[in-house]
């Protein structure tokens, strides 16, 4: 994202899987937020716009951004598994980067946030969903244009952050509103965008930034 930027590598249940980290330039991280790129099959990486935009806000917000390439995808090792073990590889970014906290003696954990675009917002989602059943629930969670249509995505807390293009012809508008309304689940709809949100990324960034302002008050 930045020559800041850091490259590493975690051990993954399909061996390791490339990161990329950004912390805050000044202060002690707020907490933590993993980040989920798109299908993988169909060019997502790590290092997507919209992923690459979510890090830039998550940084602005005191975060420290992790993305990550899933199995198959740039330098990680595996192979694409259909959203099953790509889900596996979230909770992996999530627990190393964890236990990196406790070996920095940190007291307590960091609050933990889950984002992704597209495929990657299903991966978010199913991932909150498997930490929360085992009582690690995240902070919060943020989709951007999330595939309901292609795999599941479940069913997320009130305060679950969904962001979607307008004009999007990828994830129909239509079809993330029938996942919405059963949950009674607010949808923020950015007019005109499509699912790439392009030319249309700052907006998109300062969505998620306004989003915490608000959450706290300021």
């Amino acid at each position: 994202m930045n020559s800041s930027t850091l490259r590493s590598s975690i051990a993954g249940p399909a061996g390791a899987i490339e990161c990329a980290i950004d912390t805050p330039a000044e202060g002690k991280p707020r907490g933590l937020a993993v980040l989920c790129h798109p299908h993988p099959l169909h060019g997502g990486t790590m290092d997507n716009k919209v992923v690459q935009t979510l890090a830039r806000a998550f940084v602005q917000l005191g975060y420290t951004a992790v993305r990550f390439n899933f199995r198959g995808v740039g330098a990680s090792q595996g192979v694409w598994d259909e959203g099953r073990g790509e889900v596996d590889d979230a909770l992996a970014v999530v627990a190393a980067h964890l236990a990196a906290q406790r070996a920095a003696h940190q007291p307590t954990a960091q609050p933990l946030v889950l984002a992704g675009f597209s495929f990657g917002g299903a991966m978010a989602s199913q991932a909150a969903a498997r930490l929360a059943a085992a009582g690690a629930a995240s902070e919060r969670i943020v989709l951007v244009g999330p595939a309901v249509k292609s795999f599941a995505v479940p069913t997320v807390p009130a305060d679950t952050l969904v962001i979607h293009g307008e004009k999007d012809d990828v994830v129909l508008l239509s079809d993330v509103f029938d996942w919405a309304r059963p949950q009674a689940l607010p949808v923020t709809v950015l007019p005109g965008a499509g699912h790439f949100f392009h030319g249309q990324l700052a907006v998109l960034k300062q969505i998620v930034v306004a989003a915490w302002a608000s959450r706290s008050g300021t």
